[in-house]
């Protein structure tokens, strides 16, 4: 059984020969584990694009090897393709990607439906799954009576249906106010985290940093560079080590914090459960 949801192997895509060659991934390897939220960030035109196509097998890489749960997914044949990317992926899409003659329920329950799911089935999972996120009220809607982070909210139902083994999102909260989006992500944290499943986000966003376990940067095809992250242990969220607003340094061990209240509630928890030792804010 393999530890990694995701296995990406020197990757390599190329456009084009000769002098008109162009090398829009370079040699990129990743590992993602079950749970795990990966935030892929970089400037415009690094590449960001063509790697999560890559990943979610709608492009073949032109050198190295992509594997989903130990199969080889970018070995196989063109046409099995469609079959795994409906049933083994989640896409989130910048611009929902809803159909607007659908209603939301149906929005959902036909990614169900096209995986050989039967229609009763189908809506009673997209029901469960939109009560879960807070769109009880809203089944027989169509999207455009949605605001922005109720039609997101749509779309990871539509990409969780299926029971992927990766939800890959592509720039979730552009379209989305910075308080909506932060919620939104957060959420999509909260789903990862508690149904083990993997999380690729490709973003500009700045302000959902906090809600990934790793940050990689992409510029020229490569990753250049990785942003060392660390779990605040009162709130659970993920904070830039370089960057944290609070730390604490106890018994040898140093804490990351997303902000000082969290740390002094984790000093109190010390000094209430009698732990000894000097600490270091």
């Amino acid at each position: 059984m393999t530890s990694s949801t995701l296995r990406v192997s020197h990757v390599t895509k190329r456009y084009g020969k000769g002098i008109t060659e162009i090398n829009a991934v370079r040699d990129v390897s990743l590992s993602v584990a079950p749970g795990e939220i990966v935030l892929i960030m970089g400037p415009s035109g690094s590449g960001k694009t063509t790697l999560l196509s890559m990943l979610g097998a709608i492009l073949k890489p032109t050198e190295g090897e992509i594997r989903l749960n130990g199969d080889v997914i970018s070995a196989f044949a063109e046409d099995h393709l469609p079959e795994i990317r409906l049933r083994q992926f989640g896409f989130i899409f910048q611009d929902f990607n809803l159909l607007s003659a659908l209603t939301i329920l149906e929005n959902v329950a036909i990614v169900a439906e096209l995986a050989g799911m039967k229609r009763n089935f189908a809506r009673k999972k997209g029901i469960d799954l939109l009560n879960g996120l807070g769109l009880g009220e809203r089944l027989y809607f169509h999207p455009r009576k949605l605001s922005g982070g109720e039609k997101q909210r749509v779309a990871i139902a539509r990409a969780l249906i299926n029971d992927p083994a990766l939800i890959l999102a592509d720039e979730p909260t552009a379209n989305l106010d910075s308080k909506i989006g932060h919620e939104i992500m957060k959420l999509l944290r909260n789903i990862a985290k508690e149904q083990n499943r993997s999380v690729i986000i490709v973003s500009h966003d700045q302000r959902i940093k906090d809600i990934a376990d790793r940050i990689l940067w992409l510029e020229d095809g490569q990753f250049k560079e990785m942003m060392s992250m660390a779990i605040d242990p009162i709130c659970g969220m993920s904070v830039e080590r370089e960057k944290a607003p609070a730390t604490l340094e106890h018994e040898g061990a140093t804490y990351y914090f997303c902000a000082k209240g969290c740390r002094d509630e984790f000093a109190d928890n010390l000094k209430k459960n009698g732990v000894v030792g000097s600490m270091i804010f």
